[in-house]
């Protein structure tokens, strides 16, 4: 005999909607000026679905960035493994990729920390943490080349990073990948 779920089977696929459809229309509207109404009638579920997932709007811009950066962290991983000069002109190789796929209007993570100011929100928690995360990769690849000065080249990557991802969006994104080549060339070859 098999036992039945006592969790309701469409659960998850209703949270995956919401979060799905909050990515969507935050990134394409920004996320101060899209309500939940509009976002829990395109997700096509029920207000007590939405609060049930996420008890307030602050708690799916969270679990927004969280996604975004789940899925940043796991592209990062996911590069083929390469000496330590490479690998940072991979993970900053990704810039490229990103700005040139279409539809881009800046980062996502600056863009949020612009509707953001408190920096103690749990919303900029999540923003710090993936700023850290990224910093702290890009210093780990750079002590492994022999950088004299490895965090601050971290600082300046990141830094560079945050300029050409919104350069991207204000400007010309094709642009982007020989600027993002010359820059990490240019930063790398000073050590």
């Amino acid at each position: 005999m098999q036992k039945r779920s006592s969790g309701h089977p469409e659960t998850p696929a209703a949270r995956r909607r919401l979060l799905d459809t909050a990515t969507r229309l935050f990134y394409e509207g920004g996320i101060h000026t899209v309500g939940i109404d509009r976002i829990i009638a395109e997700a096509g579920v029920a207000k007590a679905t939405f609060y049930k997932h996420f008890p307030s709007k602050d708690d799916l811009v969270v679990a927004y960035l969280e996604e975004i950066d789940r899925l940043g962290r796991a592209a990062v991983a996911a590069l083929p493994k390469q000496p330590p000069r490479k690998m940072v002109s991979a993970v900053m190789g990704r810039i490229s990729e990103a700005v040139t796929a279409g539809g881009w209007r800046g980062c996502p993570f600056l863009n949020a920390a612009a509707e953001y100011p408190d920096p103690n929100s749990p919303v900029r928690q999540v923003i710090n943490a993936r700023r850290l995360w990224y910093h702290d990769s890009l210093q780990n690849l750079l002590e492994q080349e022999g950088d004299p000065t490895p965090s601050v080249t971290a600082s300046l990557l990141v830094a560079l990073s945050d300029g050409l991802l919104e350069s991207a969006y204000l400007d010309d994104a094709e642009s982007v990948p020989s600027l993002v080549r010359e820059a990490v060339a240019r930063l790398l070859d000073r050590s």
